[in-house]
């Protein structure tokens, strides 16, 4: 018998990370009758301009506000919600230290604001970022250190760290060395992606959900235009690139073989 309906809250950077790193897995609760909620401490204001949209950062975020909320729609979350904060830009930038940064904002008032609405969604369970923010920008470390600190100040009950398998990364990497060269590669400095996999205690396959997490992709078009690193990969090979996504159970100790991996987050 599967998990009673529940309430599921996503708690993510910048519109367009919910879509790579946990796209699958809200479309897959989602198909389960869970409630869905993605909540994002930014609206991404820093990131890759689009031509026809204002050169401005507050023109930026409220596109990319259209954007989420159309991704959420493929996936199937119920609500999209904003902590109000403004994109931090990449480690070491000037933005970093801005009035109203994310990154330099009071971990306890941002944890507070997200822990308020955890409370009122009865939230079952909660992800947020591995410590390292999968590759070490400043707001994804922050949505680490807030999440954790809203799901003890909530009470909710449980607490997944979404990441990425290192080795996994390492290993399609080598076997699509020309076809993950193609398009535009995502930058993620010198910072190694994601943890070593014997740290990861939940693998959840989302193979069924891959074409809507092709498609909530596609919806941030700003920032994953067709021809990036994303949406140039042929099926099959998005297929095994995307087709696990990885988390760590706080609380759980490492898994000592295959069989002692979750293999679901309800």
């Amino acid at each position: 018998m599967g998990a009673m309906p529940g309430t599921l809250v996503c708690f993510h950077a910048h519109p367009d990370d919910e879509a790579i790193i946990t796209g699958g897995t809200i479309a897959r609760a989602s198909d389960a009758g869970h409630r869905v909620v993605v909540v994002f401490a930014t609206r991404g204001e820093l990131g890759e301009m689009l031509d026809g949209v204002s050169r401005t950062t507050s023109a930026l975020g409220e596109h990319r506000t259209g954007e989420a909320e159309r991704a959420a729609l493929a996936l199937g979350a119920a609500r999209v919600a904003f902590l109000g904060f403004h994109d931090s830009g990449m480690a070491g930038d000037q933005a970093n230290d801005a009035d109203g940064a994310f990154w330099s904002t009071d971990p306890e008032v941002a944890a507070e604001r997200l822990a308020a609405l955890l409370v009122d969604e009865q939230a079952e369970v909660l992800t947020t970022y591995d410590e390292r923010g999968g590759y070490e920008h400043p707001d994804h470390i922050k949505v680490h250190d807030v999440g954790l600190r809203a799901a003890e100040l909530a009470g909710t009950p449980r607490t997944y760290l979404a990441t990425i398998s290192r080795e996994h990364f390492e290993a399609v990497s080598a076997k699509y060395l020309d076809e993950l060269d193609t398009g535009d590669a995502p930058d993620t400095g010198d910072a190694p992606l994601g943890v070593h996999e014997a740290r990861i205690t939940t693998f959840v396959d989302v193979s069924g959900q891959l074409d809507r997490k092709r498609a909530a992709m596609a919806a941030h078009a700003s920032q994953i235009p067709d021809s990036s690193f994303f949406l140039s990969l042929s099926d099959d090979v998005f297929a095994e690139v995307f087709g696990t996504e990885w988390f760590i159970r706080v609380g759980r100790r490492p898994p000592t073989s295959p069989d002692d991996r979750e293999d679901w987050i309800f």
